[in-house]
């Protein structure tokens, strides 16, 4: 395991992940239900099987397109979606 690889892609993962609407409605789930662990664990089960449906599509995107394409694609799609919630209202 590349412990920089780990660190780097935990931070991001974590730092995007908090007050996003998932960890909101996480919040809601949890002070709604009294039933916390349950909470947790479908929450964590979700975003587990979601970053694996990412990993396989990232892995799969890899072998086929070359890196500098996806790199350009990753920062155009996330400059798009930057601008998008800048200016939706």
């Amino acid at each position: 395991m590349d412990p920089k690889l780990f660190l780097t892609t935990f931070t991001a993962v974590f730092l995007a992940e908090l007050g996003d609407k998932t960890q909101l409605a996480t919040v809601g789930f949890a002070a709604g239900s009294g039933a916390r662990w349950t909470v947790f664990a479908a929450a964590s089960s979700a975003l587990v099987l979601s970053t694996l449906v990412g990993v396989l599509v990232g892995g799969a995107a890899g072998e086929t397109l070359p890196a500098p394409f996806l790199r350009r694609g990753a920062g155009l799609l996330f400059v798009g979606i930057g601008a998008w919630l800048l200016w939706r209202g």
